[in-house]
């Protein structure tokens, strides 16, 4: 028997100053969460358990048993499954009457703008900065309400951006940071715990925003230390200098991060290039481009003093799928790279049909 609405918001319509009306606007409310890894587990169902009425999952990845530890959405029968549907499904099994949207893809410049429009709060659980300058930006040109947070290793930080009414994002970070230079949960590690406390955070300042209790983290930051169990709060203000944001742009660009090269460009620069095979030895016995060394990605971790770095480094596999994953790794080492879009495939595909296709 499906309890009654007010039995099962009894706990939250008992609080001061927020009743029957907040959770109305709780319902009638319609939230974009970017990511459904480990803040957007967090995020997520609480936004459902409150009674959020229409929630927008963005997220291209798939559950992978490495997540489990953090990503609590998902358990080990989703290993494989998309993370949008993984998390649709939780939430399903928390509220059947919430409605969700899943978006199985990444977002892009191309398609941000349609998404955020359609929204009136957005929570950015991405784990990488040209998906929080994007996030921020999109935002700030839909003029939405835009709650950001962030985990590495024993620390976390959360804040809200909403550009016409207090600084935004790019006012505490104008710049990113070197690529490689701040560890991904993949090469520093995370302790689960900060992901729940940081996403908990997030869906609380989303909830504040939506029912109008409170006061948001607009033009401040919260930090949290788990390692010495302390917040900290940095407040800032916009910055007077800062270019008017018009359009959307390049993120990876601005970022520093060009992780794929077409085989085209790869063809026009073969000469200036190192280029690394991370396949296996049977595979390059098959077929393999001309002046690439083989460092299979099983033990690319131990290899890569090999790789000479004087020059832009190019990895390639089969399609595309390790080669990526290969940068990834030598960028928590320090080393930038870009994967080779499609592969030796898209190679023999393209550029020269007597390399050997498998």
């Amino acid at each position: 028997m499906q309890a009654s609405p007010s039995a099962r918001y009894s706990r939250q319509l008992a609080l001061p100053g927020f009743g029957p009306e907040a959770q109305q606007r709780l319902a009638d409310a319609r939230v974009l969460v970017i990511g459904a890894g480990g803040l957007g587990s967090s995020v997520i169902p609480a936004l459902a358990a409150a009674g959020v009425g229409t929630i927008g999952i963005v997220d291209d990845d798939t559950v992978e048993l490495s997540n489990l530890h953090r990503q609590l959405a998902h358990s080990l029968a989703d290993v494989g499954r998309t993370k949008a549907r993984s998390a649709a499904e939780t939430v399903a099994a928390i509220d059947p009457a919430t409605t969700v949207h899943t978006v199985e893809a990444r977002l892009t410049a191309a398609n941000a703008l349609d998404l955020f429009a359609g929204y009136d709060l957005v929570v950015d659980g991405s784990d990488n900065f040209p998906t929080r300058y994007l996030a921020n930006d999109a935002a700030a040109l839909t003029d939405i309400p835009l709650v950001w947070g962030a985990v590495s290793q024993f620390a976390g930080q959360a804040g809200v951006a909403w550009a016409s009414r207090g600084p935004q994002y790019r006012d505490l970070f104008p710049a990113p940071p070197p690529p490689g230079s701040v560890l991904s949960c993949e090469a520093g590690g995370v302790l689960p715990t900060v992901v729940a406390v940081i996403g908990s955070i997030m869906a609380g300042e989303a909830l504040k925003i939506l029912t109008g209790i409170g006061t948001p983290l607009i033009g401040r930051v919260t930090t949290y230390d788990a390692l010495g169990g302390g917040f900290r709060e940095l407040a800032y203000a916009p910055d007077p200098d800062a270019a008017p944001i018009t359009a959307l742009i390049d993120y990876e660009l601005f970022c520093g991060i060009r992780d794929t090269i077409d085989v085209d460009e790869l063809a026009a620069s073969l000469e200036g290039v190192t280029l690394i095979d991370v396949r296996e030895p049977w595979e390059a016995e098959i077929a393999s481009l001309p002046g690439a060394t083989l460092l299979p990605l099983g033990s690319l971790e131990s290899t890569m003093a090999q790789i000479d770095s004087s020059k832009p480094v190019v990895v390639y596999c089969h399609a595309g799928i390790r080669s990526a994953t290969a940068v990834s790794l030598l960028a928590a080492h320090g080393i930038p790279a870009r994967s080779l879009d499609g592969g030796i495939d898209a190679w023999s595909r393209r550029i020269d049909p007597t390399v050997v296709r498998y």
